[in-house]
């Protein structure tokens, strides 16, 4: 694929989130709050529940999807974890980051430009089940003790196992109600670029030789276990590249977002995850082209 078009797939995703970041550097208002909110409580959820149940895949397409994806959560936990005890470094602050990829601000909307509609409803088993373990694991490793009250607490959950039930079952939702669910979660993907805009204008980089070191190992280690893990389940077409993109994305957000509410240097996080997003912004077209 020419190199134009690699970089026209990337464009819409920068643009919107550079609006963002200059909309905040200019002070104008944004409510951080209610985005974060709004898209956590009914736009995910709308986008989780009308897109798979619009996709119509079969049961065990997605448990192999589901399955990949965990095994892409497991490897990178497993070269992540002793590598930083080797290096000495605490994992309370750099492992969320090295595991779990900014699949929603970032990943969505590339899967979707890339892979289509199709690409939209295999990103979204990505994002359920690494949500699941981003809301478990992540403030677990953050505060040293596991808890399931957030992954409970979150309404995607619920949205995607009503959808698969809804599609499972033939269960036809009313006309009105897909609608308007769509209609709510159309907005869902660029309000999430624009919060990702304006969260990284609030950021910084005390040190940014070893958090630029940090951010492509999340990348690197994330474009290799996407590889393995795609080879590994006989992946081809959009399901491999959804896999690898997914699994390439920069650190997550809601990494500092926990980092600061559990004093786990959420400083270091911050640099972590604006190094990681302007690194990846630069990559994008290399990684869609080893994807695609």
């Amino acid at each position: 694929m020419p190199l134009l078009d690699l970089l026209q797939i990337g464009a819409p995703v920068f643009i919107v989130t550079a609006i963002g970041y200059f909309w905040r550097l200019r002070a104008l208002p944004f409510n951080q709050s209610f985005v974060t909110q709004f898209v956590a409580l009914i736009g995910a959820p709308a986008l989780t529940f009308v897109t798979l149940l619009n996709s119509h895949f079969a049961l065990a397409d997605i448990a192999r999807m589901g399955g990949a994806t965990l095994a892409c959560l497991l490897l990178f936990a497993a070269v992540a974890a002793p590598a930083l005890r080797l290096l000495g470094y605490d994992r309370r602050v750099y492992l969320p980051s090295l595991i779990f990829p900014n699949i929603g601000n970032m990943g969505l909307p590339i899967c979707l430009y890339a892979f289509g509609e199709r690409g939209l409803a295999l990103a979204m088993i990505y994002f359920t089940i690494t949500s699941i373990g981003q809301f478990t694991f992540g403030p677990a490793m953050a505060q040293g003790r596991i808890t399931l009250a957030a992954l409970f607490r979150a309404p995607f959950l619920y949205a995607a196992l009503a959808a698969v039930a809804c599609s499972q079952a033939g269960i036809v939702a009313p006309d009105w109600v897909v609608k308007s669910l769509k209609l709510v979660g159309d907005v869902t993907i660029p309000l999430m670029l624009l919060g990702l805009g304006c969260a990284l204008a609030e950021f910084g980089a005390s040190a940014w030789p070893r958090q630029t070191a940090f951010s492509l190992a999340r990348i690197g280690l994330g474009l290799f276990g996407g590889l393995v893990v795609s080879s590994a389940f006989g992946f081809n077409g959009a399901e491999r590249g959804v896999l690898i993109v997914e699994s390439a994305m920069p650190v997550a957000v809601f990494n500092y977002f926990f980092a600061r509410e559990y004093g786990a240097h959420e400083e270091e996080v911050a640099g972590l995850v604006l190094i990681s997003t302007a690194l990846s912004y630069v990559l994008s077209p290399f990684i869609l082209l080893i994807a695609l």
